[in-house]
């Protein structure tokens, strides 16, 4: 009701036609008295919203958008849809943010035939900024920049909530299920550099999934199905004829893959045979399907030494899954009249693509793009996911266009209600800038790959000494953390869309934007409350107690940006970009060795090295780093150590 009463007395004052009243004073009075309750109401509400977020990290950027939104739309409400730009500052002399919208907006206004300046536009937005926690104070600066400078007392009472709750995620509106479909190697070959990039890139995007508490269901869409099977069953039977009875000693799955395939090449009868091995697998002839099945499981346990190295977890749902899921897809295509027949082959066109997708071959038989469409059909109808990701390199990022445009032209989905994305990555290449390969020419076994990785991280290490202080179990850990962390770490702090040079060298060096640079950090870091001898308990309390002073500016540094973490989080939600949480790890590290080269931590006598004092807050950010670089680490599956 006094919503209505004060919009009822604002209308009378704006009357151009009001006329002297005795009660006019009375009026305005309750105005006042409204306008009050008014700004009380919007203060409980914002208390409400923020207690809502609980323990959660703030998204501070997030929080911005809300309050200037506001003020934006107040400010110019002939807008519809008015510009928000809201970025941090990239130097301390422009505040700790920046409200960019002001340009936008005068523009939109000149397009509706009002003229004002930027300047003009970015004042009123200032005036209509509502109550709030978190902005100590604006100015308008240049052509229409709002510099904005946060509370100190906020940024640290969020820290004290991170240190006494830890690393939590944002609340989330609703359950999401996402589907992450990544890996995926053939079987009997074997993994190569591009089924690194997709298993390291999608268990990375998997873990972010999870820490926001997605349901997430990690998919390894391996190369199960198909006419080399019929192949290497033929050569199975001649190899090991009582395979049905006694396992099959077969160690070199590549090798054995390479025998069958040039017999397949070059012998008729065989291929003939061949043939005949796909049609009975087809049929699911039990001694066909044991073949098979010899063969998968071969496969699988060479699959999974590297997902144990790299701490990958995946549920194996291969081609052979989907095949009889085949059947309906044709089906329900035809049944809406989408199927053209093109030299026996039966097509599908989506709309404005730059080609058909090939549902049934000539011969009656079906294809990846079938495969695929029968894919994403019991995705979104059987696992009911809300999001679904493809992770595979960029090579195929057409068939994946198509396949979308044919699951959106025949309703299986809207865009606008359910995320399918294809997260595609450029190559890897060698030293030479060339593709990554052996000197041989052959491509290179994941397997070696790590193997080379550890011995060369036991030789970094043993070269720091770190032999001579760590225990032989802590050694083999950091050797471990060190080999395994650098090479996804190379991979994921590089745009995926763009081809990568694999260097061990340069993934080793504690120089620069490296996990073994981090690794590093994270450990010295972890060593200065060991040092200053404070245990766990002692922290938690000082946590709850210690008011986290940000007067330095180091301090305030830090601070900031420690709590930008949410929004490096969000940004990578939207563009699946992992490298931008690289580099703003790396940007916390060198921003906390600034921090500690200005500001002690802890104070000791020059003579006798003891303690002599302890300034807790400083500890207290010590710690606060650590937690978001071990959360970081986490998401990108780095294991880091205590002791390196």
């Amino acid at each position: 009701l006094f919503f209505l009463k004060y919009f009822d007395i604002k209308n009378l004052e704006n009357s151009q036609n009001l006329s002297p009243s005795p009660r006019l004073e009375e009026l305005q009075e309750e105005n006042a008295r409204l306008k009050y309750r008014l700004n009380i109401l919007k203060k409980s509400l914002q208390e409400e919203s923020l207690s809502h977020r609980g323990k959660a990290m703030l998204n501070i950027n997030q929080r911005l958008q809300e309050v200037f939104g506001e003020a934006i739309r107040a400010s110019c409400p002939e807008l519809d849809n008015p510009p928000l730009s809201i970025a941090p500052s990239q130097q301390a002399k422009f505040g700790d943010y920046q409200c960019n919208s002001a340009m936008s907006m005068s523009q939109m206004l000149k397009a509706k035939g009002t003229k004002m300046n930027p300047r003009e536009i970015a004042e009123k937005i200032i005036k209509n900024l509502p109550d709030n926690e978190l902005v100590q104070k604006t100015e308008v600066a240049g052509p229409g920049f709002i510099n904005i400078y946060l509370q100190k007392t906020f940024v640290s009472k969020q820290l004290s909530n991170l240190l006494i709750n830890g690393v939590q995620p944002p609340p989330l509106p609703s359950k999401k299920k996402v589907v992450v479909d990544f890996s995926s190697p053939n079987i009997a070959k074997e993994m190569h550099v591009g089924h690194l990039r997709s298993t390291i890139i999608g268990d990375s995007m998997c873990r972010l999934f999870e820490f926001l508490g997605y349901e997430v269901l990690r998919l390894n869409h391996v190369g199960d199905w198909g006419t080399q099977f019929g192949m290497l069953i033929a050569h199975l039977q001649d190899m090991f004829p009582d395979y049905l009875t006694v396992s099959p000693p077969i160690s070199d799955l590549q090798a054995f893959y390479k025998e069958s395939k040039k017999r397949f090449d070059t012998e008729e009868e065989f291929k003939k045979r061949a043939y005949q091995c796909v049609v009975k697998l087809q049929s699911k002839e039990p001694e066909f399907i044991k073949g098979w099945n010899l063969i998968c499981d071969v496969s699988r346990k060479e699959f999974q030494k590297i997902y144990d190295c790299l701490d990958i977890k995946l549920i194996e749902r291969g081609e052979s899954y989907y095949q009889d899921l085949m059947v309906e897809v044709v089906k329900e295509f035809e049944k809406k009249g989408l199927v053209e027949l093109d030299e026996g082959r039966k097509v599908v066109f989506p709309p404005e693509q730059p080609i058909p997708l090939t549902i049934v071959k000539s011969d009656g038989g079906y294809t990846y793009d079938t495969s695929d469409l029968a894919a994403i059909r019991q995705r979104i109808f059987e696992e009911k996911a809300d999001i679904i990701i493809y992770v595979t390199d960029s090579g195929q990022s057409t068939h994946f266009q198509v396949v979308f445009a044919a699951a959106q032209l025949i309703g299986w989905y809207n865009p606008k209600v359910t995320r399918v994305e294809h997260a595609g990555f450029g190559v890897v290449l060698g030293e030479d800038k060339k593709k990554f390969k052996t000197r041989s020419g052959d491509t290179v076994r994941l397997m070696d790959l790590l193997d080379e990785g550890l011995k060369r991280s036991m030789d970094k290490l043993k070269e720091k000494e770190r032999d001579k202080v760590l225990t032989p179990e802590e050694l083999t850990k950091a050797q471990r953390a060190v080999a395994f962390g650098c090479i996804k770490y190379a991979d994921l702090s590089h745009n995926r869309n763009n081809d990568y040079v694999f260097s061990f060298d340069k993934m080793l060096d504690d120089r620069g934007n490296t996990a073994a640079y981090l690794l590093y950090a994270f450990t010295r870091i972890r060593s200065i409350t060991r040092l200053a001898k404070i245990d766990e308990a002692t922290l938690k309390k000082a946590a709850e107690t210690t008011e986290i002073l940000l007067d330095h500016e180091k301090e305030w540094k830090l601070g900031k940006c420690i709590q930008r973490f949410p929004e490096i989080l969000q940004k990578i939600l939207d563009d699946l970009l992992l490298h931008t949480l690289c580099d703003y790890l790396y940007e916390l590290a060198t921003t906390f060795t600034e921090f500690y080269d200005s500001c002690y931590c802890v104070e000791k006598d020059r003579q006798t090295g003891e303690v002599i004092k302890i300034n807790m807050w400083r500890m207290l950010l010590c710690e606060a780093t650590a937690a978001i670089m071990a959360k970081g680490f986490d998401i990108l599956g780095l294991t880091p150590v205590e002791r390196m």
